[in-house]
């Protein structure tokens, strides 16, 4: 059974930084593109940002300069640095993974359960 596990929320003061960490556990042959979301409740979600198994990033013009995103392959883990957080950075972040469960079956996406992130003084 494969899951997804976000980590790393909590409540900061504007300015500082918070880094989320979206780890896979299970057996998996293959943990492909993850992808950061955020969802405010009513709101519609937002892509946050995104990086491939290679390492390469996308992220929201939101966040640009301010976010990055990273992976660790061998513990099959990415992860988000939040820095120079603004109160419009609260909300819950969640991540996505497109996962290769063997190597003879097909890539799904999985959902973590999110993890709440709150900036302010």
């Amino acid at each position: 059974q494969v899951q997804l596990v976000e980590s790393g929320g909590g409540l900061v003061q504007p300015g500082g930084s918070l880094r989320l960490s979206c780890a896979a556990s299970g057996s998996i042959f293959s943990l492909n593109t993850v992808n950061w979301y955020r969802q405010a409740p009513g709101k519609q979600r937002e892509f946050v940002a995104s990086i491939t198994r290679s390492g390469t990033a996308n992220y929201a013009d939101s966040v640009k300069g301010r976010f990055a995103i990273s992976r660790d392959n061998a513990k099959n883990t990415v992860y988000l640095q939040m820095n120079s957080l603004k109160p419009e950075d609260t909300t819950v972040y969640y991540c996505s993974a497109n996962i290769r469960l063997t190597i003879l079956s097909r890539s799904q996406e999985y959902w973590g359960q999110g993890t709440q992130v709150t900036v302010s003084s």
